[in-house]
């Protein structure tokens, strides 16, 4: 079940850019880079990625049809593609200059291996960029775990606990070493998100994490949980406004060796 929306996932979008701003300003440029964006969402800032770049190639990679299909609603430039499939599935062998990820790979277990399958991916000299949030500690993340372990949610679930695959940022810089990046530039970095109301975190989460316990359940038990969320997630939030909502986020850049 598709349960990303594009519209719900864009009312951010400013907030959201911020650290795909960031990641960009790490790439080192090359002529005719052949670019992979894997969890391209919309397709928004593919676009950005591949013109910016100048890049000969960009294939941006999505599960979602919902978002690929806002992705490809305007015409493309030369050299840019949208294509369905998972990050999971995504392999090569010497064949990308730049493999980037904004907040994608939280979706994905196992960090170690995918770290590793993407590094064969690169070209000598290939780049891996991406960022992650690190928000799972957090109690809007503690929330939604915690009710996923009552009723009626438990038994609907059928023993489905939402994985946390994302490491520390020092996880990164030591795996990165391991597989052959000399230099690695890892760092957590704190956005400050100033929203209208603690309501709008609701929205925000919504758009993302909320998504992955909707998928599970029937319509009327995704808006029982979603519900259930937003009175305990609420209660816990101070009436601030606006209100501050600070979000963590790894962004990892590594370079292969020529």
């Amino acid at each position: 079940m598709d349960t990303w929306n594009p519209a719900q996932y864009s009312k951010f979008q400013r907030e959201r850019e911020q650290p795909f701003v960031d990641l960009l300003s790490l790439i080192r440029p090359a002529a005719a880079m052949r670019v992979v964006d894997l969890g391209c969402g919309t397709g928004h800032l593919t676009r950005r990625l591949h013109q910016e770049l100048t890049a000969a190639e960009t294939i941006g990679i999505d599960r979602s049809e919902r978002m690929l299909d806002v992705a490809r609603r305007d015409p493309l430039p030369p050299g840019l593609r949208f294509e369905a499939a998972t990050i999971e599935s995504f392999d090569g062998r010497d064949e990308y200059d730049l493999i980037f990820s904004n907040a994608a790979f939280h979706w994905v277990e196992d960090h170690d291996a995918l770290i590793a399958r993407l590094f064969r991916a690169l070209k000598p000299g290939g780049q891996l960029v991406f960022q992650v949030p690190a928000m799972h500690d957090t109690g809007s993340h503690r929330l939604a775990d915690a009710l996923s372990g009552l009723e009626p949610f438990r038994d609907a679930f059928a023993g489905w606990i939402r994985p946390q695959p994302v490491l520390e940022p020092v996880q990164y810089a030591r795996l990165f070493f391991r597989i052959g990046i000399a230099a690695p530039n890892v760092r957590l970095v704190i956005y400050p998100h100033v929203l209208d109301s603690r309501d709008a975190v609701i929205e925000w989460m919504k758009g993302t994490l909320l998504t992955e316990y909707e998928k599970r359940l029937s319509p009327e038990l995704a808006q029982a949980f979603t519900d259930a969320y937003r009175e305990q997630l609420i209660a816990q939030l101070p009436d601030d406004r606006p209100f501050f909502f600070p979000f963590k986020r790894i962004l990892s850049w590594g370079q292969k060796q020529e």
